[in-house]
């Protein structure tokens, strides 16, 4: 009698737990292509990919690719660069420029964020993906709360926003010609061209002590992406 009125009381409340349960909303969703992303409740509504192109986890540093270029190589130089061409020894711009001293022959275009043709993150993971611009990265830092830490051995920075959500971003550093090198910083390229010097883009850039957007780096070198999608 004892047992049965074990059952009597377990049956109901397991039934509860599996409604609610099942009810229960996820912070990590998938779409179609099999990526996963993260509403990490910000003010634009972005959400951000759980992973870096290329990567298999989180955790995954994933692929390098210099600024307006789709796929991986050996050597990440000027003399390398899609968009650059070699002028009485000084490179210039052939795309992505907006003034002509910087520009092949004077050329200018006036584009100041990539095209989808060459985003890695739209090219690599298709449509609905895309590289973030540099303000999107400011707002990820202004609402966020960056945690340096170690997720499965991997050093990098645990962002969570407002809603309790989290993204991890690894420590990856970046590639100058052939080398790897400053491997204890995260640096992520945006979509956005740095107009004033026309040679560099914006980017996300954090160590263990900081955190912030700058656009003191060359297009010519590689850096990793994380993509994002639109609410």
């Amino acid at each position: 009698m004892r047992l049965s009125g074990v059952k009597a009381f377990l049956v109901p409340m397991l039934a509860v737990f599996f409604l609610f349960g099942c009810c229960k909303e996820k912070s990590v969703d998938v779409v179609g292509d099999g990526h996963e992303y993260v509403d990490l409740g910000l003010p634009s509504g972005t959400l951000w990919a759980t992973c870096n192109v290329g990567a298999s986890s989180p955790e995954d540093v994933g692929d390098y690719f210099a600024w307006g270029e789709t796929a991986t190589k050996d050597i990440y130089d000027w003399k390398q660069y899609k968009f650059g061409i070699l002028c009485t020894n000084v490179y210039k711009l052939t795309k992505y420029c907006n003034n002509p001293t910087c520009g092949y022959n004077g050329y200018v275009d006036n584009l100041t964020v990539l095209e989808p043709v060459d985003d890695a993150a739209s090219a690599n993971w298709g449509v609905g993906w895309r590289m973030p611009t540099a303000e999107e990265f400011d707002e990820l830092h202004q609402n966020t709360t960056f945690v340096w830490t170690t997720q499965n051995g991997v050093e990098g920075r645990l962002l969570t926003g407002p809603n309790g959500n989290s993204i991890f971003l690894p420590a990856t550093g970046f590639y100058l010609d052939d080398n790897l090198i400053c491997t204890g910083l995260g640096i992520y390229w945006s979509s956005s061209l740095q107009t004033t010097s026309q040679v560099s883009a914006w980017s996300l850039h954090f160590d263990y002590e900081n955190c912030h957007v700058c656009a003191t780096y060359e297009r010519s070198r590689g850096q990793v992406v994380r993509a994002v999608k639109n609410h």
